[in-house]
């Protein structure tokens, strides 16, 4: 469906932005690929205005590079550079987490248990688009629940490079059921305000992902090329 189709859209440059962030963090724009502003809006249904302000916004957020006399191009990171970026979230997430069971309210956990119930929903049905942003709000709630307007910044910051990989590590179905049981761990975890436990938690649950995208990556790449 176009955009422009859509009932009650009232905010059509939003919705621009949101639509091509989804279509570069499911992997629909693959990384590497260049961002036509023409076939991008015809295939949307918009004008380029909207299109070239959310490209705009997407090079802000990292999901985007924009490149002298090649335009923009759907963020492609090198082995090194997702390892790197996956170890700084560890600890962003690690240090959240600790603030998050000492801070964390009883209306936030509330929200947090509506939001682990409606992923758990999600998961059930094998929809992992639902499920992938309802993860992404539970993330960003326990970041906010910290109390750390830097850390919420820097958190947003470095995430926002490895979305579309932290997206495509559910899609092994063993490695999604553990990612689901850590996240009832983590919220047993902020229940019981034990802040050790959801740092321990936090880190190992970036771990794991790291573990199982640099595995897909390596399968991916040539043989001779791929680190042992």
């Amino acid at each position: 469906m176009s955009l422009t189709e859509q009932p009650n859209s009232t905010n059509l440059h939003e919705a621009t932005f949101q639509k091509l962030r989804s279509l570069l963090v499911e992997g629909k724009i693959p990384p590497g690929s260049k961002l036509n502003e023409r076939e991008l809006a015809e295939s949307l249904n918009v004008s380029r205005t909207p299109i070239r302000e959310a490209i705009r916004r997407l090079a802000a957020d990292g999901l985007v590079e924009l490149i002298a006399n090649r335009g923009a191009i759907a963020l492609q990171l090198s082995l090194d550079d997702v390892v790197n970026t996956f170890d700084v979230i560890a600890d962003l997430e690690g240090f959240s987490g600790e603030l998050a069971a000492q801070n964390i309210s009883d209306a936030t956990l509330s929200e947090l248990e509506a939001l682990q119930y409606e992923m758990m929903a999600s998961y059930a049905r094998r929809d992992l688009s639902s499920y992938y942003q309802l993860n992404l709000r539970i993330h960003h709630l326990i970041n906010q629940a910290a109390n750390n307007p830097v850390l919420s910044r820097l958190f947003t910051q470095v995430n926002a490079r490895i979305e579309a990989l932290r997206f495509r590590s559910n899609q092994d179905g063993v490695k999604w059921e553990k990612a689901v049981e850590e996240h009832q761990e983590m919220l047993d975890a902020l229940k019981a305000r034990d802040s050790k436990r959801m740092r321990k938690i936090m880190i190992q649950h970036v771990m794991n992902k790291r573990d199982v995208v640099v595995q897909l990556l390596k399968s991916e790449m040539p043989a001779e090329t791929a680190k042992p």
